[in-house]
């Protein structure tokens, strides 16, 4: 497990490779203490499938330069809703606006604190 502040890091970093592949609405919500599942959420609108596809790799490469390895992955055939589970952090890329309203994951942790995050 890594320090605190290294995986609020990473979380950036994830973050930031979502942005260099035009991802939209990017969130990091800081769950502990509220949630067993992580730390932290990763957030990511794509523009549609192929997007989500091409954030999640960016993504995984990414953290894996980070010393991150997924523990698990789902949905990334289908792109509509990526999951990337790397235990302290879970990504979810989804496909579009739609996907995300759909399964509301902000309004499901909405006691989540936000950690700040502008692309460059």
């Amino acid at each position: 497990m890594k320090e605190k502040e290294q995986i609020k890091a990473v979380a950036l970093v994830m973050a930031q490779a979502a942005f260099d592949k035009k991802g939209q609405d990017i969130s990091i919500m800081y769950l502990e203490g509220i949630s067993l599942l992580s730390d932290y959420f990763v957030l990511v609108t794509a523009n549609n499938v192929k997007n989500a596809q091409a954030i999640a790799d960016e993504m995984e490469d990414k953290a894996a330069l980070e010393g991150m390895t997924v523990l698990h992955r789902e949905g990334y055939r289908e792109g509509e809703w990526v999951l990337l589970d790397f235990g302290d952090i879970i990504v979810h890329v989804f496909g579009g606006q739609d996907y995300r309203d759909f399964y509301g994951l902000e309004q499901l942790w909405s006691d989540a604190k936000y950690v700040d995050f502008e692309g460059k």
